[in-house]
């Protein structure tokens, strides 16, 4: 069950000390109820990530009330869900194949923004997860470029479950050493500002190797 809000407090305050002010907190909110997300607003968390666009809309409308709130969305995205997640979030972390990204680009083009995007990579075979292999992402870098709707800011890696400290730190340098690699081609809309890794038994691991942004929930909420 989630934790108490007094232990929310204090899990946000302990791990705020570990986090520098260049890597930004994103407290991953699935399943968390609106008032634990309440107290860590009122302990200064302003980035939210969530899985589903309908769970997000729901709290979105209940935190209404919060100014300043960014929302990530961190969870695998359906193509017929892009638009709603356009509409709900800043951040869409989880661009996680051409054809997603070309949709999201065809609706985000009358939109008076562009929206924010990382490229999710899998730098390990994980039937798991989702996501460009490196071969596949290098292959399709100049259709990306292309895409003049979207703000690409960087890359989203996550480890396969139940590795080593040792191989998911080899995981995140390969994550920094793309992320290199892409920076040096002449690309015009493409950026790699932010590397979007490390979550709560990962997270000083991740900062270690490069992240700019880390997603925790377990750590700061308890079990789900």
């Amino acid at each position: 069950m989630p934790a108490s809000p007094e232990l929310v407090t204090a899990r946000i305050a302990a791990i705020q000390d570990t986090i520098p002010k260049s890597v930004t907190l994103i407290a991953v909110t699935k399943q968390v109820p609106a008032h634990l997300m309440a107290i860590a607003y009122d302990m200064g968390i302003r980035h939210f990530g969530e899985s589903k666009v309908q769970e997000a809309a729901e709290k979105q409308a209940q935190l209404n009330g919060l100014s300043g709130i960014t929302w990530h969305l961190i969870g695998h995205l359906q193509r017929n869900k892009a638009n709603k997640a356009l509409e709900q979030f800043q951040w869409l972390h989880s661009v996680d194949s051409m054809k997603l990204a070309r949709r999201l680009d065809r609706l985000a083009a009358p939109l008076d923004h562009k929206p924010k995007v990382c490229l999710q990579v899998k730098l390990r075979p994980d039937p798991n997860k989702y996501g460009w292999s490196v071969d596949e992402l290098r292959q399709d870098l100049p259709q990306i470029d292309q895409l003049e709707n979207l703000c690409v800011q960087g890359l989203m890696a996550i480890p396969p479950y139940g590795l080593s400290d040792e191989d998911a730190r080899a995981i995140f340098d390969d994550a920094r050493s793309l992320a290199d690699e892409v920076r040096q081609q002449p690309l015009q809309h493409v950026k790699m500002q932010h590397l979007s890794m490390g979550m709560s038994d990962d997270y000083l691991i991740a900062m270690a190797a490069g992240a700019t942004m880390v997603r925790l929930g377990r750590t700061i909420f308890g079990e789900r």
